[in-house]
């Protein structure tokens, strides 16, 4: 499929802000299930897009920034690989390829995140500089600087993706030697296992369990859709939330009084 000058404008812009926000964690354009509908509403092709960002998010849950050590980039995964499914015109047809390379694009995104933080430490340091002479624009200006270099990494490699097509783009992927892709693969598998544990400790409690089990249940149930799934995770979230503000005395304690650190987060905003 070929984008018009427009379309292509605007999968720029959404890759640029798909990279930062996969620093800043404030909007999450980075998040598979957006940044694929996003390419996809920006060049026509909605549904496989949608699809195919869905698919991903499930598989990019555990990936998370733990400390100083970097998930596999679920930015640019998601952003090209939507790039790539656009351009091969197939359709729903082409999300099973399309999920297929958004994993050595996750393993070499995180190459390129790795060293755009290098680069940021140096930028730090004239930070630093700035801040002891007073001077707070220039704070604010390096500031800018590195989160848009976060966003350039994620939009390159989408502008030489639509110049040179996908096939080169997976040719070069499988050229990438097994000892960086495997051992890249392994530390993101880590970080995986660890977000996934930080998310279980934080719902690790006697009112919340229940609903944990009740989810793998339905999960299994394969004639639910994912619209449906989602319906039931907000009902179930519904009676929890009307459960917890009654609290165990029944005289409308606060979730905080049963000790839940999962209704004292929520009742904080």
């Amino acid at each position: 499929m070929e984008l018009n000058t427009i379309q292509i404008i605007l999968v720029v812009i959404v890759a640029f802000l798909a990279g930062m926000g996969g620093i800043l964690d404030e909007f999450h354009f980075h998040q598979p299930v957006i940044a694929c509908t996003l390419i996809g509403l920006v060049t026509g092709n909605l549904l496989p897009c949608l699809i195919l960002g869905g698919t991903l998010q499930m598989i990019a849950l555990g990936w998370a920034n733990i400390g100083a050590a970097v998930a596999p980039d679920a930015a640019l995964a998601s952003v090209a690989s939507a790039v790539i499914l656009v351009l091969g015109g197939q359709g729903k047809a082409g999300v099973s390829s399309a999920i297929a390379i958004a994993v050595p694009l996750a393993v070499a995104g995180l190459l390129l995140t790795i060293i755009c933080r290098t680069i940021a430490t140096a930028f730090v340091h004239f930070m630093d500089a700035a801040a002891e002479k007073g001077d707070m624009f220039k704070v604010e200006m390096w500031h800018l600087i590195a989160v848009c270099m976060q966003g350039v990494r994620i939009a390159l490699p989408v502008v030489l993706i639509l110049i040179i097509g996908e096939g080169p783009v997976k040719t070069l992927l499988n050229s990438m030697p097994a000892w960086l892709s495997d051992g890249l693969a392994i530390g993101g598998g880590m970080v995986v296992a660890v977000g996934y544990a930080m998310v279980i400790n934080m719902m690790a409690t006697r009112e919340v369990w229940p609903f944990f089990a009740i989810g793998f249940v339905l999960a299994t149930v394969s004639q639910i859709t994912l619209i449906g799934l989602g319906t039931i995770g907000v009902a179930l979230a519904l009676i929890y939330l009307a459960l917890s503000k009654q609290g165990g005395n029944g005289s409308g304690a606060s979730a905080s009084n049963i000790g839940d650190p999962v209704g004292d987060i929520i009742d904080d905003f």
